[in-house]
């Protein structure tokens, strides 16, 4: 009887060694033995994990194509910030190109609608396949962005479709408060800076900013026989970098040097970060 039991347990280890090795040889990896549901779920977290990559990288390329000096800014920022802030700064690409890219002003408008229509669906966690999108809806439900700024932006880059030149300082300093400023209130709030001074700053900032780009562009515009720039503008003094360029040109706007980017850009911000002097 010992005996018996010895063989059939000998005869047990056999089948059971058999089937462990011809279990390996078959489902060499671990996830080929899980239920249907847990290979779906892996699959699906991958996935998500490939896309998130990819939209955050189209938005660091987009950015540091379009908005080099937006880019470099958005570097020094924290990372728990730099993200949001180059989704942020997509977002604003997207919007400002939709003028120069398209022949009529009809699919202009509509672009601007679908972007309207975007925060709206992104306010509702319900955000388009679209990388920018996607990046924004998760800036805002991590820094809780305000709605209204968004919508503020493409407002105004909406009423700019008009194509029409600013009759005076005041009317480009609106339009560079509804854009450039309230860009700088979405990127205070991605820091989670709240403060009235600080909103003050960036206001100016903002006009600033909308002032030195309508300059910067003057050649651009004028190769396509447009004119934007108001003439009260040459009174206002701005930005240090771009106009110190100015005047060693003496005023000339359109001296091919200004055209080119300033190469110690990024080691002047970093600098001044570093000092915490702006």
């Amino acid at each position: 009887m010992a005996s018996g039991i010895s063989l059939k347990h000998g005869l047990l280890t056999t089948k059971c060694s058999v089937f462990h090795s011809l279990q390996r040889n078959i489902l060499p990896h671990a996830i080929c033995i899980q239920r249907p549901t847990e290979v779906k779920c892996i699959r699906a977290s991958t996935n998500s994990t490939a896309e998130s990559r990819h939209n955050e990288k189209y938005c660091i390329d987009i950015v540091r194509s379009r908005d080099y000096d937006g880019f470099v800014s958005s570097l020094l920022l924290p990372e728990d910030a730099r993200r949001s802030s180059l989704a942020l700064r997509a977002f604003n690409v997207e919007l400002a190109q939709v003028k120069d890219s398209v022949s009529q002003k009809t699919i202009g408008l509509m672009r601007m609608q679908f972007w309207k229509t975007t925060v709206e669906e992104i306010y509702r966690d319900d955000p388009p396949v679209q990388p920018v999108s996607a990046e924004l809806w998760r800036a805002v439900k991590k820094h809780y962005l305000t709605k209204r700024w968004m919508l503020r932006i493409i407002s105004e880059r909406e009423k700019d479709m008009e194509d029409r030149a600013y009759r005076n300082l005041q009317e480009l300093e609106a339009y560079s408060e509804n854009t450039q400023s309230s860009l700088l209130y979405l990127l205070l709030e991605s820091l989670g800076v709240k403060d009235v001074h600080a909103d003050h700053a960036a206001s100016h900032i903002g006009k600033a900013q909308g002032i030195v780009t309508c300059l910067r562009a003057t050649p651009y515009h004028s190769s396509r026989r447009k004119v934007y720039l108001p003439m009260d503008i040459c009174m206002l003094v701005v930005l240090e970098d771009y106009l110190q360029r100015v005047r060693r040109v003496d005023f000339d706007v359109f001296h091919p040097s200004l055209q080119k980017r300033n190469p110690l850009i990024p080691i002047q911000l970093y600098f001044r970060s570093w000092k915490k002097t702006y």
